[in-house]
């Protein structure tokens, strides 16, 4: 552990001019009195660590030393590659790994880019939940997370249908959507590739056994492929609509889009009032109502009747509380 934070106390001072004693125990998050032992240690060993003393003082390294030890071990190469998620790291535990692997980046840089790292972090930033939603980092997450990258078997738990099974499985990827979670793996006595929500996990028990990834395997088409399956799979419930332009404009940020993209596609023209009909498929007539509510006036249900009368209702109900005729 000691030699580990003594070799990222020489990255510290070797990717800046000097760091004060409270600087590098912030960053080493250790006492000053430990960075002062260390710096000590360094010296003794040959690193040509400098104290320079008074209010203004802390440490650098002198006579332009640099270090041979700025390569990157595999796990902070994969890690550098998630590091513009870094709450999604965090919550993988691999927050440390991905430090190390951005500080040796930095101490490799020529001085006049080792301000490239901290410009770009204040230009952008990947924000991964939905609004109005607090992230709930799911308790079997870091498990998941090491057997994905180690490629090791996973015996797990898991709640579905009021029921928990217990499965062997083979950990793939791992998918974040919207502040989800999501487990793409393998099922080895089924032979195919099927998700898991990751909160939906009780136990798991990683393996000691390995299994063969099929190199084939593209996470990214898996999962579009997983998403629209799923979103089709619900989607058992017909609603006919008539919207206006402005109507037809907000609708897919009210509604699904894969059932928003294929009534598009099968609507004919506007009517002489510029509103088009197009026939909706969503997942019961009470997800419909809240969801067709957000288009107020700019959608007309024609069908089912029983939706149609939810809508004349709350109109009636509206129309009375603002006191209209």
């Amino acid at each position: 552990m000691r030699a580990a934070r003594l070799i990222k106390m020489v990255l510290l001072l070797q990717s800046r001019p000097a760091m004060t004693a409270a600087e590098l125990a912030r960053e080493l998050e250790v006492s000053e009195r430990t960075v002062t032992r260390d710096a000590q240690a360094l010296s003794e060993a040959g690193v040509p660590v400098y104290a320079d003393r008074g209010r203004a003082g802390g440490y650098r390294l002198i006579g332009g030393y640099r270090t041979r030890l700025t390569g990157l071990a595999r796990t902070e190469a994969e890690a550098l590659f998630l590091s513009g998620v870094p709450g999604a790291l965090r919550q993988m535990g691999l927050e440390d790994v991905a430090s190390a692997a951005r500080l040796k980046v930095s101490a490799a840089l020529l001085p006049s880019l080792r301000d490239a790292p901290r410009t770009a972090a204040q230009r952008f930033h990947l924000d991964a939940p939905a609004w109005f939603r607090e992230p709930e980092t799911p308790a079997l997450l870091p498990v998941f997370a090491e057997a994905v990258w180690d490629d090791r078997r996973v015996t797990a738990r898991y709640r579905r249908d009021g029921t928990e099974v217990e499965r062997t499985l083979e950990p793939y990827g791992l998918v974040l959507k919207a502040g989800v979670w999501y487990l793409c793996a393998r099922v080895p006595e089924a032979g195919a590739f099927r998700t898991y929500r990751m909160d939906r996990f009780t136990a798991a028990e990683p393996s000691r056994t390995r299994f063969d990834r099929d190199e084939d395997f593209d996470l990214p088409g898996h999962w579009a492929e997983h998403a629209e399956r799923f979103a089709r799979s619900i989607l058992r419930t017909e609603v006919t609509v008539r919207l206006s332009a402005e109507g037809m404009r907000r609708l897919p940020y009210a509604v699904d889009p894969v059932s928003v993209r294929d009534a598009v596609r099968a609507a004919g023209a506007a009517d002489g009032d510029g509103r088009v009909t197009l026939t909706l498929r969503v997942e019961s007539e009470g997800v419909a109502h809240a969801q067709l509510t957000a288009l107020g006036p700019e959608a007309e249900v024609l069908a089912p009747e029983a939706l149609r009368a939810r809508f004349a209702l709350d109109a009636r109900r509206l129309a009375a509380l603002y006191s209209c005729p």
